[in-house]
């Protein structure tokens, strides 16, 4: 059954079978500028290719000029872009993948973008190590027992209330991003309640599979 879109951004190629099932399993891939090179040599041509088309190879501009979507504007980076595109589309069931392992600022401000795109889509950020997932709201998150899980809070007066980790938080406020990391789950999901936000949770891949 094949999923949503997938944004691959043009940072490191994922290595691990979850990204990589996302990806195959695809109804669509939208790549970031220079991430159709790597598409392409995984054995999948790009539906789009969106960008300001700098670190496009020339053979990719001729064998896909009929895909290429510019966008100069200097204001947002790639995956923003590609972001907007796929919204302007009416694809609005994301996930991300691509967008660490290369620089540590941009794995940065790349997580931190989830936050924003949320307000608008369906999205998260699959890794090679877990799953990045933006919350507008309190909700409770599928996981299994001993699961790690790390929190990052947009928003330093958010108050953030869990059941179901091993380190409880009771009206805890995050006034920097690794407050809020290295805790587990105790079970098969975990509660956050909270006002304000986004929120962003984390979760580790275990050697047991769980849904996305």
């Amino acid at each position: 059954m094949k999923s949503g879109t997938i944004i691959l951004a043009n940072g490191k190629f994922p290595d691990h079978q979850v990204p990589l099932i996302c990806l195959d399993k695809a109804e669509r891939v939208v790549c970031c500028d220079g991430a159709a090179d790597s598409l392409v040599h995984y054995g999948r041509d790009p539906d789009a290719i969106v960008g300001d088309c700098d670190s496009l190879s020339p053979w990719i501009i001729k064998q896909f000029h009929d895909r290429i979507f510019r966008d100069g504007d200097q204001e947002t980076n790639d995956l923003t872009k590609a972001v907007k595109w796929c919204i302007h589309k009416g694809y609005n069931d994301i996930t991300i993948l691509g967008a660490t392992g290369k620089r540590e600022d941009h794995t940065l401000g790349n997580i931190a973008l989830l936050a924003v795109y949320s307000k608008a889509v369906k999205v998260m950020m699959v890794t090679d190590s877990g799953i990045f997932r933006p919350l507008n709201e309190s909700a409770d998150v599928e996981s299994f027992n001993g699961q790690q899980v790390s929190l990052f809070s947009i928003d330093p007066e958010t108050e953030i209330t869990s059941t179901g980790l091993k380190y409880k938080l009771e009206k805890m406020k995050f006034k920097s991003w690794w407050n809020g990391t290295l805790n587990e789950s105790t079970g098969n999901k975990f509660s956050l309640e909270f006002t304000g936000g986004p929120l962003i949770v984390f979760r580790k891949f275990g050697k047991m599979e769980f849904n996305l």
